[in-house]
Parts: structure tokens; sequence; C-alpha cells
């Protein structure tokens, strides 16, 4: 006997949004604090229509989900991960009656302050945790060896002190100028060393040292602008140091846009967008050295 066809069945289902990338400032005067969440939201519950029949009747849009994740970011803040998760879903489970379950998925990337001489009492300087890799290259021949460290995956972030505007419009322009933006960056670096007798580890720590104190330090008109006052500060601080090589990519933060809610966006709430990116990258000699570090291809 041949069995009859199967007939198929609806299992567990879910939806929502993944990876919403919300950025909260608090300002406390010159004091900020910053909390760095990504957020994936996955609600279920009576949902068998919107498979079974297409039917859109108990759907609360993805869309939605996200704005209430930047929304909630502005209205209540964000004391703590766990917090922040909790908040959500009982907003989800308690607001839409289809929905029975939310499952609030966070990811927090913490970042450490950056304690510069040159930034005076301003404390809006921020270096992410966690991310960084140190670097060398040697070569070597029977003439003698040549030295490049470097480091990469080593995150920035001002919360002010940076502007960006003037700049060439055509028809295609797009972007607002600004007068007080997020500033992020990932340094990528390399510098070559003009012999071998080196303290590496030294070195290396004060090299890292000094990109930092420039990123803080420099009131940013541009990106570019800070990469030249990073490298210059390395070359003028270490004498062994010839040539520095930086690749930054401009890590956007663009003001969410809340009025839709009836919140006013003061510099607060920022969406961390990873691509497409600018990337600005530069090589900074010391005066009579000549460029020896070769480019990369650019960042995938």
């Amino acid at each position: 006997m041949t069995a009859g066809p199967r007939r198929a069945v609806l299992g567990q289902n879910q939806y929502g949004k993944a990876e919403t990338r919300v950025v909260r400032i608090t300002r406390e005067g010159t004091t900020h604090h910053i909390k760095d969440l990504n957020v994936s939201v996955a609600l279920s519950g009576d949902m068998d229509d919107v498979h079974l029949t297409g039917s859109n009747a108990n759907v609360l849009t993805t869309d939605a989900t996200k704005n209430t994740v930047f929304a909630f970011a502005k209205e209540h803040g964000v004391a703590s991960a766990e917090e922040f998760a909790l908040r959500l879903a009982r907003h989800f489970v308690t607001s839409q009656e289809p929905i029975r379950s939310a499952r609030i998925h966070v990811e927090e990337y913490v970042w450490d302050r950056i304690e510069a001489p040159d930034a005076g009492p301003a404390r809006h300087s921020f270096v992410r945790a966690g991310r960084e890799a140190r670097t060398a290259e040697v070569v070597h021949d029977g003439a003698g060896g040549e030295v490049v460290s470097g480091l990469t995956g080593l995150v920035v972030l001002n919360s002010t002190a940076s502007e960006f505007h003037g700049y060439v419009k055509d028809r295609y322009t797009t972007l607002p100028e600004t007068r007080d933006r997020v500033l992020a960056t990932e340094v990528n670096a390399r510098w070559r060393y003009a012999g071998t007798d080196v303290d590496w580890d030294a070195a290396h720590a004060l090299a890292r040292e000094q990109l930092l104190h420039a990123f803080a330090g420099t009131y940013s008109y541009s990106l570019q602008q800070t990469l030249y006052a990073m490298g210059a500060r390395v070359v003028e601080r270490l004498p062994d140091v010839e040539e520095i090589r930086l690749s930054l990519p401009n890590k956007h933060h663009f003001l969410v846009d809340l009025e839709p809610f009836g919140l006013e966006n003061d510099n607060e709430v920022y969406h961390a967008a990873d691509r497409p990116y600018g990337l600005i990258e530069a090589t900074v000699l010391r005066d009579g050295a000549q460029p020896r570090i070769p480019v990369e291809p650019a960042r995938p």
C-alpha cells in the first residue's frame, strides 16, 4: 500500500529585528558616559496566520521593534544591558496581545576612558576594550635588519570635540554639516624604526600612548586632521621612529530621528553603522626620511 502525502505543520517560529546598534551617550558637564549595545529582538506567540495565510493582523513590524530600542534608549537610558533587555522584553509582551514571549539578546561593547593630559578637564574620549592586537614585521639580510611594529583594532571614540563642515557639495551630496559629532575610528598603525637597538616593549607602549593622547587631545575638523596629529605625535615623541602609516576607517555614528515618537534627540542616541565607511589613510614621516612602509590593500 502506498502511503498518502504527508501533511506539513508549522513548528516553533519567531521573528524580530537582529543587531540594532544603539549608542547612548549621557553628558554630565564635560564628563560623558557611553553605553554601546548590539540588540537583537525575537518575538513569538500567535503567529500561525502570517505563515499559513499571509495575514499580518498580529504582526508588529520588525522596524517598530528597532524603533523601540532607540526610543527606550532615549526615554529610559541604559543602566545595564540586563535592565535594558528586561524593560524591552516586558514592553513587547505586555503591549501586544499576540506576543506571548520576547527574547532579547544584548551584546555590550565596553569602553575605557582615555586619560590624556592634553585633553584638559574634558572627559569625552574612550578606547574600546578587547579588540586590539600588536603586530611586528621584520626583514633581515646580510646588511642588517629593519623592524616595523604596529597595532590593529584599537577602537577609539570622542563623544564631542569634532566638527565636519565646509566640504565640497555637488548634486549627489546629502550629508548635513555638523558642528558637534561623534568621532570614532579603529586605529590600524605601522611604524618603522631607524635601527634595531630598541627597547621594543617600552617603545610600543609609548607609541600607543601617544596615539591615544593625540586622538583625545585634538579638536577635530576632519578625521584627516586627527590622523596627522596622531602620526606627528608618534614621530616627534619617539626619536627611533622614522615613519608611521595609519589607516583609519570612519566608524559613523548617526543621530537617530526620534521626532516621529515625540522625542527630542539632543545628541544622546546614535545608530552605529558598520558599513559602508570612509577610509582615511596616510603616512607621516620624520623630516628627511624616505617612505619605506608598503601601502597595504584597503580593508575588506
